[in-house]
Formats: structure tokens, C-alpha cells, sequence
């Protein structure tokens, strides 16, 4: 099982093919993740030979899933379904985000609450490190046990 970075990010969060906007995890460690994306014209979200500005929220927002998904990936356990729940003070320094040009996105954890909240710190930058756009988000990722059906309560007679 692959847990060295760089990886591909796809086996590590539910999204696939074009949902799937990251390209790379850079880096992984207990308190947050690095991955990478380079935006090009297969992207689901470009207009006008862009990628618009906002669409960084959801690079946050799976780089916190690639970085659940690699931790998960460590116990054996398949990547953790989560949902973003809340963003807080996303901006954006560029209205847009150009083709072929590699974008950092950088998560970390900021605090894990009890019931299954989590809050995240994150940036994106150029790999030289400029700053484009900086947030908050708030993840819910559900015990996975709660996930199960319900055992039926019907019998057949």
C-alpha cells in the first residue's frame, strides 16, 4: 500500500475522474497535507480559458479529503466520506487561476471536535509560495458505523 508522497490523489478521496480536481499529494503529516493542481482546458469549472477564482474553495476542500484519505490509507481503512459544512473568509487575491500554471493547495487542522466536526486552515500558493487565496473550512466526517443501514425490524410471516 502506497503511503509515500508524491502521490495521485484519486485513490485517496471518494471523487473520481473529472470530480476529482487535484492532481498530487505533495506532503502528509498528522496536522495537515500539500497537494498540487494544474489547471488545464479538461477542467470541468473553466470558463474563458480560466479557472475561476472560487473553485479554489473546492481544492481546500479536497486536499482535507486527500489528507483524511492518506490517514485512513494508514490503518488500512478505505478513504472517509465527509462533507463540507461551512467556509469562512475565503479570499481570493486573483479572479482567476490560469492554465498550465501549478497551484499549491495547503490544508491544516486547526481542531477535531467530538462529534465529528473539523476545522481547517487553508492556502493556495504558487510553488514559490505567493499567495492567491487563503480560508476556513468546517469538514463533518460521520462515524462510518452511522453509515450502516438500519437492521430490519420487519418479519416476514
Amino acid at each position: 500500500m502506497q503511503t509515500d508522497t508524491p502521490c495521485a490523489i484519486e485513490p485517496l478521496v471518494p471523487h473520481r475522474d473529472a470530480m476529482c480536481l487535484l492532481d498530487t499529494l505533495l506532503h502528509y503529516d498528522a496536522d495537515g497535507a500539500r497537494a498540487e493542481v494544474v489547471p488545464d482546458a479538461t477542467d470541468l469549472f473553466m470558463e474563458a480559458g480560466v479557472i475561476p477564482a472560487w473553485v479554489g474553495l473546492e481544492w481546500l476542500a479536497q486536499a482535507v479529503a486527500a489528507w483524511a484519505g492518506m490517514g485512513a490509507r494508514l490503518t488500512g481503512a478505505p478513504p472517509p466520506p465527509g462533507f463540507l459544512i461551512a467556509s469562512r473568509r475565503y479570499r481570493a487575491r486573483v479572479d482567476a487561476f490560469a492554465l498550465g500554471e501549478p497551484v499549491h493547495v495547503h490544508v491544516t487542522r486547526d481542531f477535531v471536535a467530538d462529534n465529528g466536526v473539523r476545522a481547517f486552515s487553508g492556502t493556495l500558493t504558487t510553488p514559490a509560495g505567493e499567495p492567491l487565496a487563503e480560508g476556513q473550512l468546517s469538514i463533518f466526517q460521520p462515524d462510518t458505523a452511522s453509515l450502516s443501514p438500519a437492521p430490519s425490524t420487519s418479519r416476514e410471516t
